[in-house]
C-alpha cells in the first residue's frame, strides 16, 4: 500500500475507534497519536476535523457496501440475492472487531457532522435502486431491511447480544427473502 493510502487508513481507523468511544469532540491530536502520525501529517491528509469525519462516514458506508457484496453468494442467481447478502453482512457485523454498539455509537456521533446527512440520503437512494433491481417484492425488502437493521440495534438496548436469537432472526429473514410476491395479508 502506498504511504499516502496507508497513512489515510491508519488515521481513519484511529478516528473510528476514538469517535466510537469519545464522540466527535475527540481531539485531532489524540487521533494523530492513536494513528501514529503527527498532527501536521494528519492535517496534510484531512484539511479539517469535519473533512476527516465526513470521510470517515464515507469510508464506513463503502465498507458496508463491500461487505454486502462479499456476502452475496456467487452461486445464487435468484431474486433477493442482494438482500440475502445485506442480511448476512448485517448479522456478521455483530461479531466484528468494532462491536455492533460501537458501530451504532460511531454512526450516531457522525450524524451531526456537516455533509453526513446528504451522504446518508444518497446511500439510502443507492440501496433503494439496488434493491429494486434485485427483483424481490418491495414489501419483503422493507420488512427484511428494517428487521435486519433493528436486530443490529437490539444488543444496544438489550445488553449482551443473544447469539441464538440473532441466528434465528437471520434464518427467518433469509427464508423471507426466498418468497415471491407481497406478504400475505398486507394491504
Amino acid at each position: 500500500m502506498r504511504d499516502t493510502a496507508r497513512t489515510r487508513r491508519l488515521v481513519l481507523d484511529a478516528a473510528a475507534r476514538l469517535v466510537a468511544r469519545q464522540g466527535t469532540g475527540v481531539s485531532i491530536d489524540l487521533i494523530a497519536r492513536e494513528a501514529g502520525v503527527s498532527k501536521s501529517g494528519l492535517l496534510h491528509h484531512f484539511r479539517s476535523r469535519d473533512q476527516l469525519f465526513l470521510e470517515l462516514a464515507e469510508d464506513l458506508v463503502e465498507q458496508f457496501h463491500r461487505s454486502v457484496e462479499a456476502a452475496v453468494d456467487p452461486r445464487d442467481h435468484a431474486a433477493g440475492r442482494l438482500i440475502r447478502g445485506y442480511v448476512n453482512a448485517t448479522f456478521s457485523a455483530t461479531t466484528d472487531d468494532l462491536t455492533s454498539s460501537e458501530h451504532i455509537t460511531l454512526a450516531a456521533a457522525l450524524s451531526g457532522v456537516p455533509g453526513v446527512d446528504a451522504l446518508m440520503r444518497e446511500d439510502t437512494r443507492r440501496w433503494a435502486e439496488a434493491f429494486d433491481a434485485d427483483g424481490l417484492h418491495p414489501d419483503r425488502v422493507l420488512l427484511i431491511t428494517q428487521a435486519a437493521d433493528g436486530a443490529s440495534l437490539a444488543a444496544l438496548y438489550e445488553g449482551e447480544p443473544n447469539p441464538e436469537k440473532l441466528r434465528r432472526t437471520r434464518e427467518l429473514l433469509l427464508a423471507l427473502s426466498h418468497g415471491e410476491g407481497p406478504l400475505q395479508g398486507t394491504p
